[in-house]
């Protein structure tokens, strides 16, 4: 559309016969002249945008299905792994000795484990969405 427009301007320009020679018909013309180059530049800036959201939409679509096939499925990785729910793991570390004890879903729902350490029973209380209530 913007280039339509100048175009009918340059035409109506021709039309006046404007001498180049004169001061006036010198700013005219140069005036013409950027009005064209101002729409070759923004036609091809138009272009460049579309082929940009053309990639974009590809990206996207290709992020999507890999964010769908990497998904797991598990909620205590968030999808970065390859475990099923009764897999998961998660590390405590001992109140009296210090050691790290890596605990599994079937673990936390029995509400306590001995450290294979020092013998120490450790407790856990889940709530009702199976965290660690916070305290």
């Amino acid at each position: 559309m913007l280039t339509e427009k100048a175009s009918y301007l340059k035409g109506l320009m021709e039309g006046l016969e404007i001498d180049g020679s004169t001061k006036e018909g010198k700013v005219l013309l140069a005036l013409r002249d950027v009005i064209a180059e101002i729409c070759e530049t923004v036609d091809s800036i138009d272009e460049d945008i579309d082929q940009i959201c053309d990639f974009c939409e590809e990206m996207d679509a290709d992020l999507s299905k890999l964010e769908e096939e990497s998904d797991c499925g598990c909620d205590c990785c968030d999808g970065d792994c390859d475990c099923d729910d009764d897999d998961c793991s998660y590390e405590v570390v001992c109140p009296s000795c210090g050691d790290t004890i890596e605990l599994n879903d079937l673990m936390l729902e029995d509400g306590s484990v001995e450290c294979p350490n020092c013998g120490e029973l450790l407790e856990f209380e889940l709530d009702e969405d199976g965290e660690e209530p916070e305290e």
